[in-house]
């Protein structure tokens, strides 16, 4: 998986934007997050991404600057998926930079936060993102990946997430 988006890419790219606290996946607790890592959540949404014949770009920061700034970077990547985490629900620094991606974005969460306290059912980002997936673990990452891939239009995109589930 590449961390970083090279000069020249030929294939589309994905950026996956993870924030605060998600490097300690696998360590918080099982009954909201299950005992899935940063690192193979990454993996798998590379390997789907790369089904597809996509790049795919992986972040992570706990400072929420540095996550405006990876927005800011990325902004004119293919598609954007983000999981700002806790700053989901009151980051408006990060909303305004969502506004600025040029193409669609999805909001993950591994928890489903509507079932969960009250503040964390609120999300500051849900107007300027394409879609919103929440918890389908692992797999929501899945789905929204593909369903990007599709929204973007880019190359065949719907023959590609056709092959890869099998159709076409």
């Amino acid at each position: 998986m590449n961390h970083d988006q090279g000069q020249g890419a030929t294939r589309p790219t994905l950026v996956v934007l993870h924030g605060v606290n998600l490097d300690l996946l696998g360590e918080r607790p099982v009954e909201h997050y299950g005992t899935i890592t940063l690192a193979e959540i990454e993996r798998t949404v590379a390997a789907t991404a790369a089904e597809l014949r996509w790049e795919c770009v992986c972040h992570q920061t706990n400072h929420e600057g540095a996550f405006v700034e990876f927005v800011h970077r990325y902004r004119r990547a293919a598609a954007m998926i983000v999981n700002p985490g806790a700053w989901t629900h009151y980051s408006y620094a990060i909303r305004d930079a969502l506004e600025l991606v040029s193409g669609p974005v999805a909001e993950v969460h591994l928890s489903e936060i509507d079932n969960r306290e009250e503040w964390r059912r609120v999300s500051v980002i849900a107007d300027v993102v394409s879609l919103r997936v929440s918890g389908k673990g692992v797999e929501g990452y899945v789905e929204a990946t593909k369903e990007l891939i599709r929204l973007a239009g880019v190359g065949n995109a719907d023959e590609a997430v056709n092959a890869a589930a099998g159709g076409v």
